[in-house]
């Protein structure tokens, strides 16, 4: 809990003086009176270590700092059909706040907290059902103005301040991602292992949810994209309902959340364990781009740096593969590459899989990286059927991603141990495994 309670007081010193109000995510009906699986807010998350739901923590900033939380009491009933409830007491004990309440008192204590601070952090627009309680209780205190009482005279965005804490991990963000990053890494590696012709796709993502959940890993970071053939041309599919058929690649981008940190990898490999000649020189080119990318990860390199890197890599092999015309210089300028290649080389990575933090300064330049932060690095290429690609690379689709720590000299690539390379793959899926 110190991590946590360090995290409070770096907040608090950024605020200076005011309140922030921070709710955790609200419980989801799935339907009719069953919820979706509980997953707490990032940001309430990173600053608490609290997992319940139905919780806002206030942070009061100012000569003498304090942290309160606002969580549901302990209540036995509720416990033997809902499971373990801390309640305010325990809460506060367990988790290091100053002050705990009932949920059910925060109408009555917030417009109390508000009085007289001269600014609210708050992420107004973030939830129009939280905007509203916040609306009300600043009218609240503006109502006793008579009084001597003031209200927050401006709303900061508390995100602005907590993204930026969040772009550097801790050692023990670190060492929680690069756990994550290795249950991931063994299911590529062994959905590599039980994948063969005549297979399904949704097969082959169970695989993963039983590689997820039996090494600890409490959910997938994201929903699975396993896209066999045509379908890898797609980026973002997620049906996984069709068979896997000889002589295709098979695309799966997939990654866990262990203790609320993703890891995001993806493979490409021969459904049949063998490369064609032009599945090979396709892959190897995104291959190569990959490896130009990381390289560029360091400290000294502007977060732009992996993509302008792979770009290079991917454009001179499109014109020498007959995919792109003319010089690098002009397939860059005209944008044709983008036919192939239509998406950034990476983004953040943390408690979300496409994790807080701004790319580009307030005058518009690239943040520069520096050690803490964990990225992906993910190129790729997607060859659909047109009149100006030749035929043998229609329906290959490919995308290789890493996730990348920034470290003091360079970079570790926390997924390293899902293999990648064309004769690692087909050593491996050499000695299938029948499920």
């Amino acid at each position: 809990m110190h991590e946590f309670s360090q995290r409070r007081q770096q907040l608090m010193s950024r605020m200076q003086a005011g309140i922030a109000v921070i709710p955790t995510a609200p419980e989801v009906t799935r339907n009719r009176d069953s919820h979706y699986p509980y997953r707490f807010d990032s940001y309430f998350y990173y600053l608490s270590g609290f997992k319940e739901p139905e919780a806002v923590l206030v942070l009061l900033a100012g000569a003498e700092n304090k942290s309160i939380l606002f969580c549901r009491d302990k209540d036995i009933e509720r416990e033997i059909w809902d499971g373990f409830r801390h309640g305010p007491q325990a809460a506060k004990d367990e988790f290091g706040f100053d002050e705990a309440y009932s949920i059910s008192e925060l109408d009555e204590v917030l417009p109390k907290l508000m009085a007289n601070q001269p600014a609210l952090f708050y992420s107004l627009g973030s939830d129009a059902g939280w905007d509203s309680k916040v609306a009300g209780w600043l009218n609240t205190v503006r109502a006793q103005t008579r009084s001597g009482i003031q209200a927050p005279a401006a709303v900061v965005d508390v995100r602005l301040h907590i993204d930026s804490l969040r772009l550097v991990k801790s050692p023990w963000e670190a060492d929680l991602m690069r756990r994550s990053a290795q249950i991931a890494a063994a299911a590529h590696n062994r959905a590599m292992q039980i994948s063969r012709p005549g297979k399904w796709e949704y097969q082959v993502e169970a695989e993963f949810m039983h590689g997820f959940y039996s090494q600890g890993a409490q959910a997938p970071a994201y929903t699975s994209i396993v896209a066999g053939g045509a379908n890898a041309c797609t980026l973002h599919y997620n049906a996984n309902n069709a068979e896997l058929k000889d002589g295709d690649l098979l695309l799966i981008d997939a990654g866990c959340e262990l203790d609320g940190y993703a890891s995001d990898i993806t493979r490409t490999f021969p459904v049949n364990g063998r490369f064609s000649a032009p599945q090979k020189d396709l892959y190897q080119l995104v291959l190569a781009a990959q490896a130009a990318a990381i390289a560029s990860v360091s400290p000294q390199q502007h977060w732009n740096a992996p993509h302008e890197a792979a770009l290079d890599v991917l454009v001179d092999g499109f014109i020498h593969y007959g995919l792109c015309q003319g010089s690098r210089d002009q397939v860059l300028e005209n944008g044709s590459y983008r036919q192939f290649y239509m998406h950034r080389t990476g983004h953040w990575l943390g408690l979300d899989v496409h994790d807080a933090g701004e790319y580009k300064t307030a005058a518009g330049d690239w943040v520069m990286l520096q050690a803490g932060n964990v990225l992906t690095v993910e190129p790729g290429c997607y060859v659909r059927p047109a009149d100006n690609v030749p035929a043998h690379f229609w329906n290959i689709g490919i995308r290789i991603e890493d996730d990348v720590l920034v470290t003091e000299t360079g970079n570790e690539v926390l997924t390293a141990a899902a293999i990648k390379t064309v004769p690692d793959i087909e050593v491996l899926m050499r000695d299938r495994i029948s499920t």
